[in-house]
């Protein structure tokens, strides 16, 4: 097996002749006017061999160590490309997949996604079970082989440019919440399967409602064993908040910026000070982020709690010293108006906040009398 440095060194040269036909590096989700760039872009990392880095040769992965991918995560975000076409295929369903999906069902999707020939996303929240997830109303209904899906789904990245999506369906009804929910493989262009797109205050609308009527999926959809979905769900939101969370270069990069900042002219005393208090924490994630390694675990939930107090901050400080220039349209208005979203994706503040406290404190578990 190659050694670690020996790939860095390989992924940069290649990463730095593809840069200038390289698609810019767009985060964790593809946007979706992107998705044909997006495609090309994974088909072409696939037959360099940077696709699937960590995932079993079988399944078109390279079967490399999490060391190597951690490396190329870094590689990329030095060079300001996108990874991979989008997190919900290579980290969300693939992980998924290899963990609780049967043989047949990972030969059927995992080589197509690193391929770059299939686009996922994730359909877990609902109008009425955002952070609450375990209350969420969708039913699948076994009718003979089949299953009959009918629900709402709301904050799908993508939806409308995905050819497949991970799905949460409610399946028993006469248990606790949590286990009464099953985990499922949706094609997005079955009969039934409606997605429309939500505008935000950006001006864009990288999310989907997906309204299900009737949808049949075959008995093999199902991922694991039925009533299991949510430990997987827990698996795969797991990874989502490492990935999240786990960006050192991209954190990097903004102690960079504020570096910068800092040593341009006009700022005053209270200015630097804001300043040098956000440097600061940045260093205390990036520290954190290191102490995490390249392995996701509940304790992903402090990077990701932290980095979006500290990306919004950034933000409205930015803001700030923009003055009347950022009431108009441009990149520190941009900012600002994307920067709360951070507090929602991935499991809202107040979800990371009982994470740590219960599972990493040790503290007692909220009240839950529903269950």
């Amino acid at each position: 097996m190659i050694e670690v440095d020996e790939f860095r060194s390989g992924a940069q040269a290649w990463l730095a002749e593809q840069k200038p036909t390289a698609p810019p590096d767009w985060g964790a989700i593809m946007p979706p006017e992107r998705r044909d760039q997006g495609m090309e872009w994974q088909q072409r990392l696939h037959a360099a061999g940077y696709a699937g880095i960590h995932w079993p040769l079988e399944y078109g992965g390279q079967g490399l160590t999490v060391a190597h991918n951690q490396a190329w995560m870094e590689c990329c975000a030095d060079a300001g490309v996108p990874p991979f076409i989008n997190m919900v295929g290579l980290v969300l369903a693939g992980g998924s997949l290899q963990l609780f999906g049967t043989e047949d069902q990972k030969r059927a999707h995992l080589p197509a996604t690193a391929a770059g020939e299939r686009v996922w996303c994730q359909l877990f929240s609902e109008p009425g079970a955002g952070s609450d997830l375990a209350s969420l109303q969708t039913r699948a209904e076994l009718d003979g082989d089949e299953w009959v899906v009918n629900g709402q789904k709301v904050w799908c990245s993508g939806g409308r440019a995905s050819d497949w999506g991970i799905l949460l369906a409610r399946t028993e009804r006469d248990v606790p919440k949590h286990q009464g929910i099953s985990f499922f493989c949706i094609d997005m262009r079955r009969p039934g399967v409606e997605t429309r797109p939500l505008r935000q205050m950006t001006g864009d609308a990288e999310f989907d409602e997906v309204f299900l009527t009737d949808v049949r999926l075959p008995a093999d959809a199902l991922i694991g064993e039925r009533g299991q979905g949510w430990n997987i769900a827990m698996a795969t939101l797991t990874n989502e908040r490492g990935h999240i969370g786990g960006m050192g270069r991209a954190l990097t990069k903004r102690l960079e910026a504020i570096q910068a900042l800092a040593a341009s002219k006009g700022l005053d005393g209270p200015a630097r000070d804001r300043l040098i208090q956000l440097y600061s924490r940045g260093k205390a994630y990036l520290y954190m982020t290191q102490r995490q390694g390249p392995t996701a675990s509940v304790g992903s939930s402090l990077g990701k709690l932290g980095m979006t107090g500290f990306v919004f901050d950034l933000a409205e400080l930015r803001a700030d010293l923009a003055g009347a220039d950022a009431m108009l349209a441009g990149p520190e208005s941009d900012g600002l108006l994307a920067a709360p979203g951070g507090w929602f994706g991935g499991g809202t503040s107040q979800v990371q906040r009982n994470i740590i406290g219960e599972r990493i404190l040790g503290l007692p578990r909220e009240p839950r009398p529903a269950e």
